[in-house]
């Protein structure tokens, strides 16, 4: 394990582009956080706070697809640095929006909108872009050194957001947002990316992207990836009940809603720690089915906390269960959907993988918000920790091809 560490970490391409992406994350997932947070200060319903959620995922499930299509058609490079650009400026102008005090909750749904509509075509090329950075071998590791790279962000994020909303409102936080998005944009002109074959009689957008579908189909494997993802994502959407819990339950203020928010991230620089020592004898399946299980009871544990004396800690300590968790059950996913597919249709089936693993929780939100109008965020939170737990428990015990599937199938 140790010499395709060293050997990806003096990879000076992916160096560089490891860097570029932890610092538009932590602009991007601050930002997101911040913005759930906006939307409960400006209307004070959590169910307006799931509606977050809904514009992201109307943007993510509509264009995916046609984003994919595209990230195996021309320069995934130039097509990550048009997307970060379309960003940063819908960023930029909610900075300005809301520094001059004129900004309400549709401008903040319509910027997630637009973000999330440029995310649609940054997410595959994202993704397709790593295999061309490293070799094979090092493709496992790689993913399991990004994906909670990306949660360092978030922690970053999260915290910086916080602090940012108590000291200068979040305004502060989408200045900040936008000029991370530039720090990518610069970073990306300079990689060495060896240039992508097409076929010169290459099909039609929408053929396209029906041979991504077809592709997926021939791969049960990576249909049950996507809907273990989904089991989690949909309802075990703890960031949505996050400003309630945080405000009204906890007590804890916008400081100790940055620090809740930030805490599954720290979580996953633990989960990163166990990925690699796992990847190298575990079974990736039975990877997966574990920690899905364990980010469900997480998520459950996060909610009842919440309600107990000295709450607070308790709920970090939840928290960073949860973030363990994911980030070693997303890893394996990530890699072993990039295992098991071929470079010319990469693209298409990162979008499709994309509509599950960053669509699932934008309907999540939507979803538990909506519940936890209902029931409260607790209630709604318990029962939906629930169903992952459930879910990947089925799966094990009538031996589907997840729980089957093993480290010599990922790296031959």
């Amino acid at each position: 394990m140790q010499p395709r560490l060293g050997a990806l970490l003096h990879n000076r391409d992916f160096d560089l582009y490891w860097l570029g992406v932890v610092c538009s994350e932590i602009g991007t997932r601050g930002t997101f956080l911040v913005n759930l947070l906006h939307v409960y200060f400006l209307t004070g319903s959590t169910l307006q706070v799931g509606f977050v959620g809904l514009f992201q995922a109307a943007a993510l499930l509509v264009l995916s697809p046609l984003g994919g299509a595209l990230a195996d058609r021309v320069d995934r490079r130039r097509l990550l640095q048009a997307a970060q650009s379309v960003s940063l400026m819908a960023s930029l102008v909610l900075a300005i929006l809301t520094l001059a005090d004129v900004v309400a909750a549709w401008h903040v749904y319509l910027t997630v909108l637009i973000n999330a509509s440029a995310a649609t075509f940054d997410g595959p090329a994202r993704l397709a872009l790593i295999p061309a950075l490293v070799p094979r071998d090092q493709l496992a590791h790689a993913f399991a050194l990004i994906n909670p790279s990306r949660e360092v962000a978030v922690l970053i994020g999260g915290a910086v957001g916080g602090l940012l909303v108590a000291v200068a409102g979040p305004g502060a936080m989408y200045a900040v947002d936008a000029a991370t998005y530039a720090v990518l944009v610069l970073v990306l002109a300079v990689l060495r990316v060896p240039r992508l074959k097409v076929d010169e009689d290459r099909p039609s957008l929408l053929r396209s992207i029906r041979d991504g579908l077809a592709f997926v189909r021939q791969r049960p494997i990576i249909g049950q990836l996507v809907s273990l993802d989904l089991s989690a994502t949909l309802f075990g959407a703890w960031r949505v009940v996050l400003p309630a819990l945080a405000i009204d339950v906890l007590q804890v203020g916008a400081t100790g809603y940055g620090v809740l928010a930030a805490a599954p991230s720290a979580g996953a620089l633990l989960g990163a720690a166990v990925v690699f020592r796992l990847i190298m004898n575990t079974p990736y399946g039975r990877i997966v089915l574990i920690s899905t299980i364990a980010y469900g009871g997480s998520c459950v544990l996060f909610a009842q906390v919440s309600t107990l004396p000295f709450g607070f800690p308790l709920a970090i300590i939840a928290a960073l269960a949860i973030g363990c968790s994911d980030a070693v059950a997303t890893a394996i996913r990530h890699a072993v959907v990039q295992l098991e597919t071929s470079d010319s249709i990469r693209g298409r089936v990162s979008s499709l993988y994309q509509m599950a693993s960053r669509g699932g929780p934008a309907l999540g939100d939507l979803n538990i918000g909506w519940l936890a109008g209902l029931l409260g965020p607790v209630s709604a939170l318990t029962i939906g920790g629930f169903v992952p737990v459930a879910y990947a428990a089925g799966q094990w015990f009538l031996g589907t091809r997840v729980r089957t599937y093993g480290v010599r199938e990922a790296t031959s």
